[in-house]
């Protein structure tokens, strides 16, 4: 396999995280869940900068989002799969 553009750290993650420059709308990539080695091929909705999160799945507001097996925020609106998750639609919960 080469290089993937994203990497998902548990199966159970919704998000999965840009781990590649220059990923652009419309773009197939390919992603790497780490936990069972497994590789999936998804077209991004959005550009996704590096370090920046891809939606697994539909995600609806006030759903959580998993990324390492973890609660790292809430959707705050609305995001497709092979969306962009960041702060423009994610928030932490602790404020």
């Amino acid at each position: 396999m080469s290089a993937p553009h994203f990497l998902v750290h548990e199966h159970t993650d919704n998000v999965a995280v840009a781990v590649q420059e220059g990923i652009s709308a419309g773009q197939k990539v390919t992603l790497w869940v780490m936990d069972t080695d497994e590789t999936l091929e998804m077209t991004v909705l959005d550009a996704i900068p590096l370090g920046h999160k891809l939606a697994l799945k539909d995600l609806a507001a006030g759903d959580t989002v998993i990324k390492y097996d973890h609660d790292v925020g809430r959707i705050v609106a609305p995001v497709k799969k092979g969306g962009h998750v960041h702060t423009h639609n994610m928030k932490t919960k602790r404020w």
